[in-house]
């Protein structure tokens, strides 16, 4: 892009903000900022409990404001930049420093460095995000979503809350989440978007008997289930990565073979 199409470029976003913005998405992206916050605040009080409960809150609003504008036709591009702002917050420096002041304090500088590496990874994660967002299969995520790497953070903080488990075995398995997490945020691994379509379409009479005795095992034991969903979600994109992986492979190779078969034939 050559200096003038940038500067026509500028122009353009700064007319754009001057004619105005969305109110309903960006107010419901705002929510998930203030959540957010409100959870950091919680984390600073030493109400962990809490500042779980309201990374959650913050999750909501998130899928929100975007489901939102996308259905009611207000997307832009002030939106998008203003909700990873957001997201970088309330699901980046929100979770790392709830779970520092939770767990990993007693590791010193290593306790610090793992908070610092989910807020470092996330951010790459939402960048990277932003720069593939028209390249990539709407139905699928590449690596690990921010919001759900920091609600498998608040899950796991209510789960240890819920049971009461020992100190100790907190400090090892929380460190070993956050490094996992950060690890998974910029993998390639592939993770269900829940942005298809067909979701809101007719689908067969069980799978709504199958929902509601979700909902109803859910509220029998919310902490228990909540961990347990998140945790099957975290761990969905390595698994679909190793049982798809013989298919790649079979098709890598007939690709390979095609090239080798063209590059053959132009020799000739």
């Amino acid at each position: 892009m050559n200096p003038e199409e940038m500067q026509e470029e500028k122009i353009e976003k700064t007319e754009s903000i001057k004619r105005g913005i969305y109110i309903l998405p960006n107010l419901l992206t705002t929510g998930s900022l203030f959540a957010g916050f409100y959870s950091m605040v919680a984390s600073m009080n030493g109400n962990f409990g809490t500042a779980a409960v309201w990374i959650f809150a913050s999750a909501i609003f998130d899928g929100l404001d975007g489901k939102v504008a996308r259905l009611t036709g207000t997307t832009s591009k002030f939106g998008v930049e203003y909700d990873s702002l957001a997201d970088l917050v309330a699901f980046g420096v929100t979770p790392a420093l709830m779970v520092y002041a939770w767990a990993l304090k007693p590791f010193g500088r290593v306790g610090w460095l793992a908070a610092f590496l989910f807020v470092a990874c996330g951010a790459l994660r939402l960048a990277r995000f932003n720069v593939q967002v028209n390249t990539v299969e709407s139905k699928r995520f590449v690596g690990l979503p921010i919001p759900a790497a920091a609600s498998m953070v608040a899950a796991t903080v209510l789960l240890f809350q819920h049971f009461g488990w020992p100190s100790s075995f907190k400090r090892l398995a929380i460190i070993t989440l956050i490094y996992l997490l950060a690890f998974l945020m910029v993998s390639s691994f592939r993770y269900y978007s829940f942005k298809d379509p067909e979701l809101i379409k007719r689908q067969p009479f069980g799978f709504l008997v199958f929902a509601i005795v979700l909902l109803i095992v859910v509220a029998a034991e919310p902490v228990v289930m909540i961990f347990s969903i998140m945790l099957i979600y975290v761990l969905s994109g390595p698994v679909a990565f190793v049982l798809t992986w013989p298919r790649r492979r079979r098709l890598e190779r007939a690709v390979h073979k095609a090239h080798e078969a063209v590059n053959r034939e132009g020799d000739i």
